[in-house]
C-alpha cells in the first residue's frame, strides 16, 4: 500500500496511513478474532449477516449515486458494475449463511435496521447525494478496502468453522481484490486533482466511514438493538 522509496505517497496511501489505527482496532476486535479462532457466537454472526443485508441495500444506492457523479463514463460504468456484481455475490453468500444459521429472508425482513446500520447508511447516502464526487468516493472506499485487508489477514489464520471460513474466503479472493484495485486506482487519479480544502473534506469522510466500519462490527458483537 506504500509507494516506492523517494516517491510521493499516493492519495490512497495517505488516506490509509491516517486511518491505519482504525483498521488495526477492527482486526483486533473480538468479533473478528472470534471468526478466525471459531469462538464467535453464531447468534452474533447471524446478527451481522442480517444487518449486512440491510446495509448493502443502502451501500448499493450510494455506489450508484457516486458513479453518477463520476467525471468519466468508464468510472460510472465501473460503479454500476460494482453495485450490481459485488452486491449479488455477497447476497448469494448471505443466502447460504442465513440458512446455515437457521434464518431466512422473512426473518431478515422482519428484523429492524439497527441504529449503527441506520447511521452508517444514512451517512453514506447523505455524503453521496450532497457532496462532491471525491466526497462520495472517499466515503464508500473504506467498505471496499477494509474488507479486502481483513480478508487478506484472516485467510492466513483460517477458521475451524466452515461458515466463517467461507466468509473469509470471499473477501480474500482474487475477484474481490480486483474490484478493490480498480477503486484504488480511481482514488489516486481523483486525489491528484483536489485542492487543499476539497482534499481535507474528502479525507474526513474516509476517516468517518472507517470508524463506522469498526462500529458495525462492534454492533454485531453486542447484538445492538433500539433501546427505546
Amino acid at each position: 500500500m506504500r509507494s516506492k522509496p523517494h516517491e510521493p505517497l499516493s492519495w490512497s496511501s495517505r488516506l490509509w496511513a491516517e486511518s491505519e489505527q482504525i483498521y488495526l482496532a477492527i482486526l483486533a476486535h473480538p468479533f473478528l478474532t472470534g471468526l478466525s479462532d471459531g469462538s464467535l457466537d453464531p447468534a452474533a454472526f447471524g446478527h451481522y449477516v442480517t444487518q449486512d443485508v440491510h446495509y448493502l441495500r443502502g451501500y448499493a444506492r450510494a455506489l450508484c449515486v457516486v458513479g453518477a457523479k463520476a467525471p468519466l463514463h468508464t468510472d460510472t460504468a465501473m460503479f454500476a458494475r460494482h453495485a450490481a456484481g459485488a452486491v449479488a455475490v455477497e447476497l448469494d453468500l448471505h443466502a447460504t449463511l442465513l440458512a446455515e444459521l437457521g434464518l431466512d429472508s422473512a426473518a431478515v425482513a422482519a428484523t429492524p435496521v439497527a441504529p449503527t446500520t441506520r447511521a452508517y447508511t444514512s451517512y453514506l447516502l447523505a455524503t453521496a447525494y450532497g457532496g462532491s464526487f471525491a466526497d462520495g468516493l472517499a466515503a464508500v472506499l473504506p467498505c471496499y478496502w477494509i474488507y479486502a485487508e481483513i480478508g487478506k489477514a484472516l485467510v492466513t489464520r483460517g477458521s475451524p468453522d466452515h461458515r466463517y471460513q467461507r466468509w473469509i474466503d470471499t473477501y480474500a479472493g482474487d475477484e474481490f481484490r480486483a474490484v478493490v484495485t480498480e477503486v484504488l486506482a480511481l482514488t489516486d487519479r481523483t486525489g491528484q486533482g483536489l485542492g487543499r480544502d476539497d482534499e481535507a473534506r474528502a479525507r474526513a469522510h474516509f476517516a468517518a466511514t472507517a470508524r463506522y466500519e469498526w462500529m458495525f462490527w462492534d454492533a454485531a458483537w453486542r447484538r445492538e438493538s433500539w433501546q427505546v
